[in-house]
């Protein structure tokens, strides 16, 4: 049967070559120069040949320790690469991630996710930035961003969380009950449409892929919002109509707490993604995150 190498006595032997001598490859190793000598023994037996040919003055490689030396050397450096990949994913697991998030589905989708992520992986501080506004990845800081739509900066990396998400217009029964639901997206008009502002700009242009085409309406209301989220409570106080992306407000579609006004294929697709400003920036850290996300996503059944 064959004998295992010790990988302890390969680094006596590379050491010792590389020296020249036992007593200097001792040295290098912090063990007496006997040790060193009888960890080449060992080797050159579980080997069955001889490594070094040794005289009174010298050491030198026999032609078979020529041969076998890079398969040492090599084996040796793919221990260390190992050992260094380990330490490496240890520390790319740990330390803060920093996470832009949209407001709605930051608080009420989100948040427990990463709560629950974040106990899986104990050592990751997560920081969290919750706002509708686009972030600045380069100027803040920031790991990623989890948001809805298209990019429109191309130098930006977006790896697909739920590619399929769309926008739903839907209001509470107690909405409907009082004011009728609409039933062609004209009929937004002069209804309560409760709308959000990014920036500067009010969302007051919502479109509906319907049976006749794209048809684009321009809706007013009483009240807007710079958080989608205030949006979204207004809507289940039944104070009006909203457009928002489903994942948003599916939990309360399920209870009953919002109805879907439209078919479903009438909203405008609203793809959800992990956002980063280049491929280097996907650490393992963001991997182990967006495969989390794309399981619960999974599970919600979104």
């Amino acid at each position: 049967m064959k004998k295992l190498v010790r990988m302890d006595d390969l680094q006596v032997f590379v050491s010792t070559v590389d020296s020249g001598s036992f007593s200097a490859a001792a040295r290098q190793l912090d063990i007496s120069p006997a040790l060193a000598s009888a960890a080449v023994l060992r080797l050159e037996r579980n080997l069955g040949i001889r490594l070094l040919v040794r005289s009174t003055r010298r050491l030198r490689l026999s032609d078979e320790g020529l041969r076998y030396l890079p398969y040492a050397r090599q084996a040796l450096e793919a221990l260390d690469d190992g050992e260094a990949a380990l330490e490496q994913g240890r520390d790319e697991i740990a330390g803060p991630l920093r996470l832009a998030l949209s407001s709605d589905l930051g608080r009420n989708v989100l948040l427990p996710w990463l709560d629950e992520f974040q106990a899986r992986h104990p050592r990751i501080i997560l920081d969290l930035r919750l706002s509708d506004q686009v972030a600045d990845l380069f100027g803040d800081r920031l790991d990623a961003s989890i948001r809805y739509g298209q990019l429109a900066d191309s130098s930006l990396v977006a790896l697909p969380l739920l590619p399929d998400n769309r926008r739903t217009l839907c209001a509470a029964p107690s909405y409907i009950a009082r004011h009728g639901a609409p039933r062609t997206p004209q009929e937004l008009i002069g209804r309560n449409c409760l709308r959000y502002v990014m920036g500067e700009q009010t969302h007051d242009r919502w479109g509906f892929l319907t049976p006749d085409g794209l048809q684009t309406v321009v809706v007013n209301g009483d009240r807007v919002c710079d958080d989608a989220d205030v949006v979204r409570r207004w809507a289940l106080a039944g104070l009006g109509v909203v457009y928002k992306s489903r994942l948003d407000v599916l939990e309360d579609l399920r209870s009953g707490r919002l109805v879907e006004l439209f078919p479903a294929q009438y909203g405008l697709p609203a793809p959800l993604q992990l956002v980063c400003v280049h491929r280097q920036a996907v650490t393992p850290a963001l991997q182990l995150l967006r495969g989390f996300l794309l399981e619960r996503l999974s599970d919600l059944g979104a």
